[in-house]
């Protein structure tokens, strides 16, 4: 079991700058993949950025591809989100997922943990 906790979401003007973290609880967090997802009212859950267990590999959705950028750091089992130049339609609760495997999944199937998410609104 892998217990997922987010933090650092919270209300920004467009333009502006948040870094989200996934604290997780695990020991052997360094050999999960992890991924960043949001949802936004009304909307299915999407794919936002995902790295693989090393912090090698990092894919992006084309909505936050230059803006975002995820990274890891196994020594303290944490994930991270930074996001720039926000924009209203960012706003979504953002949730981390944890996956075993052979390569990164982006898919919300693929993935086997999930955190409780963190609510980011970004005002225009």
């Amino acid at each position: 079991q892998v217990q997922l906790v987010e933090s650092g979401g919270g209300l920004v003007q467009a333009g502006g700058s948040l870094r989200l973290s996934c604290a997780a609880s695990r020991r052997t967090f360094s050999g999960y993949h992890m991924g960043w997802f949001r949802q936004a009212p009304g909307k299915e859950r999407e794919f936002v950025a995902a790295i693989s267990w090393s912090g090698r590999d990092t894919y992006y959705a084309d909505s936050v591809k230059a803006r975002f950028t995820i990274s890891r750091d196994n020594a303290k089992n944490t994930v991270y989100l930074q996001m720039n130049s926000l924009k209203p339609e960012d706003t979504a609760v953002y949730y981390c997922a944890a996956k075993r495997g052979l390569r990164v999944p982006v898919e919300v199937a693929e993935y086997d943990y999930w955190g409780q998410g963190t609510q980011v609104t970004v005002s225009s």
